[in-house]
């Protein structure tokens, strides 16, 4: 299965996917680490949340047209439904996501 065709079987779900694209290198993406743990204590039942590494997937971040991290998108139903690069705070996210998705 192509990278292509696994990421949009990850964003087909009627479960809302978070996704969090991110570098190792970058010290905003590792200041919100903390945040995405609360995120997932919260909301972790009512959605899928998902770090993805740009620079170990490069060719999807082109794709995406990626151009800073962190970089947040909000997927459901193979719909991007919001998209925020920079940081956020846990009630911004939790926000965003409970006014965004159709619960399930």
């Amino acid at each position: 299965m192509s990278k292509k065709s696994s990421f949009q079987n990850l964003i087909n779900s009627d479960i809302p996917v978070f996704i969090d694209f991110h570098a190792e290198w970058c010290g905003p993406c590792k200041a919100m680490n903390p945040v995405i743990k609360q995120l997932s204590k919260q909301m972790g039942k009512e959605i899928r949340i998902v770090k993805i590494d740009i620079d170990k997937n490069q060719a999807l971040a082109g794709r995406l047209n990626i151009r800073g991290v962190p970089t947040f998108a909000l997927y459901q139903n193979g719909k991007q439904l919001w998209r925020q690069a920079g940081m956020q705070t846990l009630d911004q996210l939790v926000h965003v996501i409970e006014s965004n998705t159709i619960k399930v």
